[in-house]
């Protein structure tokens, strides 16, 4: 019975595919994502056991993903939407991950020990009656006082702290962080938003199939054979059109002296 619904499922997106591709109605977009809803889901799942966000926003931006294969997906191209889809699911999920992840990476070995140092403090206090020092947190680990202190700052700077962060002790609450310490390369984080941008502007010019390739590539983790498998054409074609696509970004990007 289960298999009679999942092939009929099957059916049913399918026919809504092709309809899609020749009359690209958001109303029968919203309908194959009902439909396809499912493939969000169980990578949702798969994610959210690894991370600390939650199901709902991972469910969110793989239903992004799931968006841009019904938009890119070609029926002629005998490849079942499901296989086709799940890759742009789960890209869209890693680089949400990736742009959510912290800045400072800590050594596993490090996060071991600060994990440690919590039960270790709490027995501290209740033998000594009061807030044990670093000197002897850090003999209750066994390590040394310079490593415990480069454990504790590296776990405060864990997450960076915004340039708009408001300072002071004032009412007046409007100066930022980034006004108090001028630094150049501020501008570097708008610049990298603009950079986006360009690049989004310039893959819009290169040919359809070159444009695939770099996005499936670059965007969405796949390895040169993946792709090739995934277009139907050999890792030597997949090849020279990295080489090629990344020839024509450099061409559109760069500035044009007059």
């Amino acid at each position: 019975m289960a298999t009679n619904l999942n092939h009929k499922l099957k059916y049913q997106s399918l026919t809504l595919l092709q309809k899609y591709q020749q009359y690209p109605d958001p109303e029968l977009r919203n309908q194959l994502v009902a439909l396809n809803l499912g493939l969000v889901r169980r990578e949702a799942h798969h994610w959210v056991k690894q991370c600390n966000e939650s199901y709902e926003d991972l469910l969110q931006v793989g239903c992004i993903g799931l968006i841009v294969a019904i938009e890119r997906f070609d029926s002629t191209k005998g490849i079942a939407f499901s296989s086709f889809a799940i890759p742009y699911i789960r890209g869209e999920i890693q680089h949400y991950l990736r742009d959510r992840g912290y800045s400072i990476r800590i050594p596993r070995r490090w996060l071991a020990l600060r994990q440690k140092s919590v039960e270790i403090t709490q027995n501290l206090r209740a033998t000594l009656n009061r807030q044990p020092t670093e000197e002897e947190i850090a003999a209750a680990l066994n390590i040394s006082l310079e490593e415990w202190q480069e454990i504790t700052l590296a776990h405060q700077n864990r997450e960076p702290l915004s340039l708009d962060t408001p300072v002071g002790d004032s009412e007046d609450r409007n100066t930022s962080l980034g006004e108090l310490v001028p630094d150049p390369r501020y501008r570097s984080f708008q610049l990298a938003q603009e950079d986006q941008i360009r690049i989004q502007q310039a893959l819009a010019h290169l040919e359809k199939r070159t444009r695939e390739v770099l996005e499936f590539v670059f965007l969405h983790d796949l390895t040169q054979k993946e792709v090739a498998q995934r277009l139907d054409i050999s890792v030597v074609t997949v090849s020279r059109r990295v080489k090629k696509g990344l020839e024509a970004l450099q061409k559109l990007m760069t500035p044009t002296q007059d």
